[in-house]
């Protein structure tokens, strides 16, 4: 076969992966199910989750897992001797069994991560993530069920994906659009909270509302926001997002342009008409955006306010700090030469979203 020729599984393993993911797709929850998800300043968050997989330079079997829990919404870490220290962080190393094939990448990596949030589960419960954000797509997959819904679904945990790349699928196209770094504002970015985001400069009159993804139907609150018979909550002032309905009606080059500021988003409208993620600036000083998909147990708008929030640079902190830990674990282990992988000394640290009980803003969140 020539899958087998070219060092991949063979069609019955590819067959029995097909099964697996259509039978833990119909487990997807793809609406906000915590009460904090729906608060405008995400009231009851205190842990946000990251976990990653680094590989070994060179090398396609050896691997680094890793698991960092981060306090929300402070994103705080305990400075003591320059050393860096989280609510939680596990790393280990581990060989991968299976092959790296294109829209599969769950089975090479799920079951080491799943091993993580089981081992702190069963020592930490206290210490448990509230939400986990995964480097990977969630619904916004050949099959609507990527990395993010895999580790979701069997952790039952809320779980968002966090894409760098756009991943083509549904007629959504990685051209040079997407690779193009995005225009820098000029002059330092203007300070902002992460509930603070910039004035609406599109489609103002249209109602915060995203079109269903897959099956959902949407929520009672929901069919009420629509219907103008409810307020739009106040954290969704200020949001640049393009609507769906109109998405179409703009071409993707200037939707990619328009990502001007931070929190700055546009849908990922497929052409099936789902929805299948949105692209968002995720930092000011950021120069291409992300890629955000459900992954589980929490709403699409949900997913994009908290990957905003939890944003010093570009890639939200908790997945950014288990990219480290994962990358010094590696290090550390086979005894490579070089320093220690640095997480930004205390006076360079920006500041991560205010306390609640605090009237100060952040000019990083």
């Amino acid at each position: 076969m020539a899958l087998e020729a070219a060092g991949g599984p063979p069609e019955e393993t590819l067959s029995l992966w097909k099964r697996e993911q259509a039978r833990l797709k119909a487990h997807v929850v793809d609406r906000d199910t915590e009460a904090w998800q729906r608060d405008p300043a995400f009231s009851g968050l205190q842990r946000v989750g990251g976990v990653d997989v680094s590989f070994v330079k060179g090398d396609s079997v050896r691997a680094c897992a890793s698991l960092v829990v981060l306090s929300f919404p402070e994103l705080e870490v305990t400075w003591e001797d320059a050393e860096l220290e989280v609510v939680y962080e596990e790393s280990r190393m581990v060989s991968l069994t299976a092959p790296y094939v294109s829209g599969f990448l769950a089975f090479r990596e799920v079951p080491f991560l799943l091993e993580l949030v089981q081992q702190l589960r069963e020592k930490e419960p206290g210490l448990m993530p509230q939400v986990l954000l995964v480097d990977g797509n969630g619904v916004l997959h050949h099959r609507g069920f990527g990395v993010a819904c895999h580790l979701g679904v069997l952790t039952d945990l809320p779980c968002v994906g966090v894409a760098k790349k756009l991943l083509q699928v549904d007629g959504l196209e990685n051209n040079a659009l997407h690779k193009e770094k995005v225009p820098q504002p000029p002059g330092p970015p203007p300070p902002k909270t992460c509930l603070e985001l910039p004035p609406t400069l599109f489609l103002p009159h249209l109602p915060l509302h995203l079109p269903p993804l897959g099956p959902h139907v949407g929520t009672e609150s929901e069919t009420l926001a629509m219907e103008g018979a409810v307020d739009t909550p106040s954290c969704f002032t200020g949001w640049q997002i393009l609507r769906a309905e109109t998405a179409s009606l703009i071409p993707p080059s200037s939707q990619i342009r328009l990502l001007q500021t931070r929190g700055d988003s546009f849908p990922l409208l497929g052409d099936s008409g789902t929805v299948l993620g949105m692209a968002l600036r995720s930092h000011d000083r950021s120069t291409r955006p992300l890629y955000i998909s459900v992954g589980h147990r929490m709403s699409l708008e949900a997913a994009v306010r908290l990957t905003c929030c939890c944003c010093r640079f570009r890639i939200p902190e908790p997945v950014r700090q288990a990219d480290i830990s994962s990358r010094e674990h590696i290090r550390k282990s086979l005894g490579l030469p070089g320093p220690p992988t640095l997480r930004s000394p205390k006076a360079q640290r920006p500041v991560a979203c205010p306390k609640r009980d605090s009237g100060e803003s952040s000019a990083l969140c």
